[in-house]
């Protein structure tokens, strides 16, 4: 879809007995990849993710009746706030961030509301090599209190009760993907906060940066929605970002999380 990554796959039904191998390929290979018109229970959606991995109940919010895995990822026509409305890789701030997530269009709006994909294998490797001898040996700290942007409805409604959770975890700046072996960036805007053994002041100036950098138009793709539509990121290597331009629209979709492992 683009020169970073990304890749539509056409001829599948994933309601059906699916290729798992070559879908796997695609997905370590071009790191994001789509699928369209894919009419899905939540059964057949369960399904098709259990092929892929393992799905696991997303820590702050309920999921579906009869599928805790499956939550709704829903902004309604009077809200003006979407959920991750900012780049980010999905709940960095956990100790085990999950591997992958999976997004299943079920209601679009007529216009907006497409989501930007960013590579950070390209924005490691485009580096210059001081600075990646830096970030080597940094490590970071993320918190999901970092920003409200990125909170979802429920979180908000939880604040407001007094029922809010801060998860926070420290992760290598660079990771190495488990199965690749390629190194990624791996902070971000939504959810590091500063570097371990240095303030938020002492840290900012190199985050700034690197927010900056790992969101260069030349490392991303973007992908319009149809309703069916679906999409499967690997968090380990990408960011994405929704992008909030469809007020006074409904937009529902369903996301299933993939279990991950500690960085290294």
């Amino acid at each position: 879809m683009a020169g970073a990554l990304g890749a539509e796959i056409h001829g599948v039904d994933l309601s059906r007995e699916v290729p798992a191998a070559a879908i796997r390929s695609a997905f370590l290979e071009h790191q994001v990849i789509f699928f369209r018109d894919q009419t899905l229970t939540p059964a057949q959606f369960m399904a098709f993710a259990r092929c892929m991995g393992q799905p696991v109940e997303y820590p702050f919010v309920k999921g579906i009746e009869g599928f805790p895995e499956v939550i709704e990822v829903k902004k309604l026509e009077h809200e003006r706030h979407n959920f991750g409305g900012i780049w980010h890789s999905d709940t960095a701030y956990l100790a085990m961030p999950p591997m992958g997530s999976m997004l299943l269009a079920r209601e679009v709006p007529p216009f907006g509301g497409d989501t930007l994909f960013a590579s950070q294998y390209l924005a490691y490797e485009s580096l210059s090599a001081g600075m990646r001898r830096l970030l080597e040996g940094l490590v970071a700290v993320n918190s999901s209190a970092k920003a409200d942007v990125s909170r979802t409805r429920e979180d908000r409604i939880k604040e407001q009760s007094g029922q809010s959770r801060e998860f926070v975890a420290e992760h290598p700046v660079v990771r190495v993907h488990p199965e690749t072996g390629r190194k990624a960036l791996y902070v971000n805007v939504a959810h590091t906060a500063r570097f371990t053994g240095m303030t938020d002041e002492e840290s900012e100036p190199l985050l700034r940066f690197l927010f900056r950098h790992q969101v260069r138009p030349e490392f991303t793709c973007r992908f319009p929605w149809r309703a069916g539509s679906l999409a499967f990121w690997d968090n380990r290597c990408t960011q994405h970002n929704p992008v909030n331009d469809y007020h006074g629209h409904r937009r529902l979709m369903h996301r299933i999380t993939l279990a991950g492992e500690r960085p290294r």
